[in-house]
């Protein structure tokens, strides 16, 4: 083993343990990660908001036991690919040592660290995202035919990860078309690639077709409810923090593909990330989906600085270089993370935070998002044990984090479900339900008793969650006994309501 791979090696455990140490343990797991793991029992081709990988996944950290280890592990594992990519880009643009260490430490000490905290498929799409670069890298590096069959491999696990992969397609095709590259497009394998990666996307292709594409109905949703909050100059502003300690690296990248004659071939990746910013900018997409652009430039970057910083007086900025990433850190940890409790970011401002509802909050929405859902679980558990057939009690909740929740910490094997989200589809309707165990988001002027009460001889408050610093604060549990009604052709019903997009 090489020194180099002893270094790299280093680096990998480094970014490991800080994935594992950023998280204080009074946090649960994020609302989006419930929903995720729920997906491992109910595998398929597609998902109402997102492709199969994540599921797949999934699977696996089910056979592995389920525990958060597991959970956390993978996007850790994501990113250390990811900083194992723009390593090996590193070494084909011919950078050495100085280019190998800055570039690492431009992404081990980045939002990354952020992104690859939760189990969601923004590591998989950034880790995506890199490889594709590197890939084409590589064929403009060879021309050996291989590497836009790999691309197309590639490209189409992004796809089958995250959708967002498309608009680096959207943004790279024009850019090679002004290039000297647009000879690629004129090469017959490359339609033979394109044709794999078709055939590999399209099992996900049938199930939206199968499905009436709800992917477009994700899409207004999205944006009728989070992306018409996005702010285009806070989009931008956001872009600069993401690898805020390796700014001044990206920044020469984007000198070095214009004026450095051994980066003469790549040129386009400098119109290619423009036309792609642009393209997020058109579609008010939210700052993060970009996030997987950068990580390359660091690449360019790094190698051009090692040369340029060689001799002269400019030799005394290579320090500054390596200890901006680690100085910018600093800052990052007080803030970005959910290492302190969240009585303490709060009592001490430790930023503001813009929600999915335009609003500011003294508490990031992911912390808020990753407190309360043991408490709901162990209240919902309680109440659930209680009946006699508890498999004829349904539990019934407003959104997907709260029955992803349940689900996951229940002691009480409870399967919950929602008209929310992908539990839509995931209802047993085989069960016949006398009770009900209804969970809902708190409401100042509730009508939950008024409306349901009518259909049950009983019914009653079996809790709520109290801790103040959770976005379901109050979320309430209530319980509804001896149905007077068929619960099941109302769920019937209601079903094919939600499932009618066009309404």
């Amino acid at each position: 083993m090489n020194k180099k791979t002893i270094v790299l090696i280093g680096f990998i455990i480094l970014k490991f343990v800080l994935q594992y140490t950023l998280i204080s343990p009074e946090y649960d797991l994020q609302r989006d990660e419930y929903l995720h793991l729920d997906q491992a029992h109910h595998l398929a081709w597609g998902y109402l908001s997102v492709p199969p990988v994540t599921s797949w996944f999934s699977y696996v950290i089910f056979l592995l036991g389920n525990s958060v280890f597991w959970v956390k592990f993978f996007p850790a594992l994501f990113g250390a690919l990811t900083l194992l990519m723009v390593w090996k880009t590193i070494e084909l643009l011919k950078g050495n040592w100085y280019a190998l260490i800055l570039g690492a430490l431009c992404i081990v000490f980045s939002a990354l660290l952020r992104i690859n905290m939760l189990y969601q498929p923004n590591s998989i799409d950034v880790l995506s995202w890199t490889a594709f670069y590197y890939v084409v890298i590589q064929y403009i590096s060879s021309e050996k035919p291989k590497w836009l069959y790999i691309g197309a491999v590639v490209f189409a696990f992004g796809f089958l990860n995250k959708y967002n992969i498309l608009f680096l397609l959207i943004g790279l095709f024009p850019a090679l078309l002004l290039s000297k590259q647009r000879k690629i497009l004129a090469e017959k394998k490359l339609y033979f690639a394109l044709i794999l990666g078709i055939l590999l996307i399209l099992p996900n292709l049938l199930w939206q077709y199968n499905n009436n594409f709800p992917i477009v109905h994700h899409m207004k949703e999205l944006a009728e409810t989070q992306l018409v909050n996005v702010d285009r100059i806070d989009f931008l502003k956001e872009q600069i923090l993401y690898f805020i300690g390796g700014l001044f690296v990206i920044l020469s990248s984007f000198y070095a593909l214009l004026f450095y004659k051994p980066f003469e071939k790549f040129k386009f990746f400098f119109t290619s990330i423009i036309f792609t910013l642009l393209v997020f900018l058109y579609f008010k997409a939210k700052a993060y989906y970009a996030i997987g652009l950068y990580p390359i430039y660091i690449a360019f970057g790094a190698v051009y600085l090692e040369d340029v910083l060689q001799s002269g007086g400019k030799r005394y900025l290579k320090p500054a270089f390596i200890l901006l990433p680690l100085l910018f850190f600093i800052p990052m940890y007080q803030l970005a993370f959910p290492n302190k409790s969240p009585e303490y970011i709060v009592k001490n401002k430790l930023g503001t935070h813009r929600w999915e509802d335009g609003k500011e909050h003294n508490l990031s929405q992911d912390f808020a998002d990753m407190l309360g859902w043991k408490e709901l679980a162990r209240k919902t558990d309680s109440v659930y044990a209680l009946f006699p057939k508890s498999e004829n009690a349904l539990v019934l909740c407003d959104n997907y984090g709260q029955a992803g929740a349940i689900n996951y910490y229940t002691k009480k094997s409870i399967k919950a479900v929602s008209f929310n989200a992908d539990y839509v589809n995931w209802f047993n309707l085989n069960v016949y339900y006398t009770n009900l165990i209804r969970v809902k988001e708190f409401e100042e002027n509730s009508t939950e008793f008024k409306e349901t009460s009518p259909f049950f001889e009983s019914s009653r408050i079996g809790g709520s969650i109290t801790n103040q610093y959770a976005r379901e604060y109050q979320t309430t549990i209530f319980v509804f006994t001896k149905a007077k009604v068929d619960i099941n052709n109302r769920l019937k019903k209601e079903i094919e309501e939600e499932k009618n997009y066009d309404n």
